[in-house]
């Protein structure tokens, strides 16, 4: 968060809100928390409800894991990521409910046929990754170790890395703590409530985090959809998300609370929201059962898909509009990763502005746009529109 000053909050109750945050899914939410913590006036507009099960966020695995991502996203991805992780902890506390969080690590893991998708995963991880978090954060391990680091999978694989330094969380019960957090804290909550473009409500800010709701205004903005199985499988005990590569279907399963299990994630180039198919089913599904077969007798509780919003160039986007309307965007497969870094960059244009208007005489005009972006650690992740 932000070390800038807290925006003032002596407007007299009932008074228009210093931000109008439109979206309710991740980002949204997170956003608004972090808003309301600083002592905004915050009123949030959500067209789905309060679990968030309308969102992208709620089809998810919710893993923390910048290293494991390194093979297949842009430095910058990997730098945003390693931050959302450690600001987490600071994130969650002081939610109302309890969310699961945990930092056991990845597993990556493959079957000796496909050894060169690791070396390839491996050569792609170090390229993108900074040295520090490459410093302590690969641990080769033999197959004889790996009885000792995941007992489930004794005996399946010759080796694999463990990168002991990455997490996970529970999206669902994320989202349901920040919708309770945020009403406790006083925040104006307007579920099912859907705005349209340039329907804004009166707000000394607006801030559209809309996901795909915001493509009439971002026009290169498209739809990936992601296909996910979540399983009930009790007795095999991963301790922390295991990643088996594949040159087909490389997957991932993310032990939860309660012996759930999310398995994912298919990638597919449509904005299709009809039920998953037949194949990815089977495909993650054996992927599963391959990696151990005791996930052979796991009940299935959903097959889960949604569209995850990407920008051409699959990096996250804060534009500002030179008044008063941001826009928080694009975080596509990388939402809970990405999340804490990019709404805490846009947390604090919405400080520095809503502090701009709030001086004598001060206005959007009076703002310095390319300093105050020149400042931040990822100038490249704010437009101007």
């Amino acid at each position: 968060m932000s070390a800038t000053a807290a925006i003032s909050t002596s407007r007299p109750a009932g008074s228009r809100p210093d931000i109008a945050v439109l979206g309710g899914g991740l980002s949204g939410r997170l956003l608004a928390w972090q808003l309301i913590r600083v002592g905004a006036r915050v009123a949030l507009y959500e067209r789905g409800d309060a679990d968030g099960s309308s969102a992208a966020g709620w089809v998810a695995a919710a893993m923390l894991a910048p290293l494991a991502e390194a093979a297949v996203a842009e430095p910058s991805i990997v730098e945003m990521g390693a931050v959302g992780l450690e600001r987490w902890p600071a994130l969650i506390d002081g939610l109302p409910e309890h969310v699961f969080f945990q930092r056991n690590g990845t597993l990556v893991v493959w079957h000796q046929p496909d050894r060169a998708e690791a070396v390839m995963f491996d050569r792609r991880m170090r390229a993108n990754a900074p040295p520090e978090l490459l410093r302590g954060g690969v641990e080769r391990i033999s197959g004889a170790q790996l009885k000792d680091v995941e007992p489930a999978l004794a005996g399946r694989f010759q080796e694999g890395w463990l990168l002991p330094n990455e997490g996970q969380l529970d999206n669902r019960q994320l989202l349901r703590a920040l919708a309770a957090g945020l009403a406790k804290a006083g925040a104006n909550l307007h579920w099912h409530t859907e705005i349209g473009e340039g329907e804004y409500p009166d707000a000394g800010l607006v801030i559209d985090c809309r996901g795909l709701g915001a493509r009439e205004a971002l026009t290169q903005l498209r739809g990936v959809r992601g296909e996910v199985v979540r399983i009930h499988a009790p007795g095999i005990g991963l301790r922390r998300p295991v990643r088996l590569l594949h040159p087909r279907y490389p997957i991932y399963i993310a032990p939860k609370e309660n012996d759930l299990y999310v398995i994912g994630a298919t990638e597919l180039e449509s904005e299709d929201m009809s039920p998953m198919t037949v194949r990815s089913a089977l495909e993650l599904l054996s992927a599963a059962h391959s990696l151990n077969p005791a996930f052979g007798e796991a009940r299935i509780v959903e097959l889960n898909v949604n569209c995850r919003p990407a920008l051409p160039d699959h990096l996250p986007r804060v534009q500002w509009d030179g008044a008063r309307l941001l826009r928080v965007n694009g975080l596509y497969r990388h939402g809970y990763l990405l999340a804490p870094a990019v709404t805490g960059e846009a947390c604090a244009l919405a400080q520095a502005l809503m502090q701009t208007k709030g001086a004598p005489s001060g206005s959007a005009d009076a703002f310095d746009w390319e300093t105050w972006r020149a400042s931040r650690p990822w100038p490249e992740l704010f437009r101007q529109a």
